[in-house]
């Protein structure tokens, strides 16, 4: 069996290089649709045998589907820029394509790295996400963020990690922050869902208690703090946005 690496780019320079270096043993081919970067990106992938190719943001559902299309293998490894590979899974990976295996559709264990901390708690780690299938095995929605992989096939799952490479710096976490709480709120608009004034109250307070109480965020130490604060302004800020473009007219595609 071949395996194809799908990603979609967005200036990584920081950190594809270290994401690639994981893949060395396992990718037979590496797509990467990229959708505008200005930084170092492409350089990086075509030192590392990449093919790159460049189009108009579509959402993050259509961009992977995208990438996907491009593949040439039957089996599709579908990763993020910043996400690398732990060496135990890249061996259970390799055991999988050598095999015979009549399994299609895996679940891999995704563990969050937060401003330079391996988080265990607060509902950042031990999260599941399909990644590794077979090209014809399903697509992933259309949502513009919170994607998922769609599949009538049965779903097994694979305990070896992901490393998500999620924040650096706070400063690079608001960076995104815009962006993602736009996104997030243009697609509330788009299923008709309403800024109510309980939610931009109430969601964020929720979110907080949720992550550094319930699920135990504070065991995280003061990174559990930043993630469990930021985490609940960004719920407020997507209802404030989601507001704005129903009172102001100003929601666009």
């Amino acid at each position: 069996m071949k395996l194809s690496v799908a990603m979609i780019t967005l200036n990584e320079e920081r950190i594809l290089e270290k994401t690639l270096k994981s893949l060395k043993d396992i990718a037979d081919e590496i797509i990467i649709v990229d959708s505008g970067s200005t930084d170092k990106t492409k350089e990086i992938a075509l030192k590392y045998g990449a093919k790159f190719f460049q189009e108009k943001w579509k959402g993050y559902g259509l961009q992977r589907n995208s990438s996907i299309d491009k593949c040439t293998n039957e089996w599709i490894l579908n990763i993020d820029a910043d996400e690398e590979i732990s060496e135990e899974l890249s061996r259970k990976i390799k055991e999988i394509k050598e095999s015979e295996t009549d399994k299609e559709v895996f679940e891999i264990n995704f563990s969050s790295v937060c401003f330079g901390k391996k988080l265990k708690h607060g509902g950042w780690s031990n999260q599941y996400h399909i990644r590794l299938f077979k090209k014809d095995t399903g697509r992933f929605n259309t949502n513009e963020v919170h994607e998922e992989f769609l599949t009538e096939k049965k779903v097994y799952r694979l305990k070896e990690e992901i490393y998500h490479h999620s924040y650096i710096s706070l400063e690079e976490y608001f960076t995104k922050f815009n962006r993602y709480t736009t996104e997030g709120a243009k697609e509330y608009y788009q299923r008709g869902k309403k800024a109510s004034n309980f939610q931009i109250i109430f969601n964020p307070i929720f979110k907080f208690i949720r992550m550094y109480i319930i699920r135990l965020g504070f065991l995280d130490g003061i990174e559990g703090l930043m993630i469990a604060s930021t985490s609940a302004l960004y719920s407020m800020v997507k209802y404030f946005k989601l507001r704005e473009m129903y009172k102001n007219g100003s929601y666009k595609k």
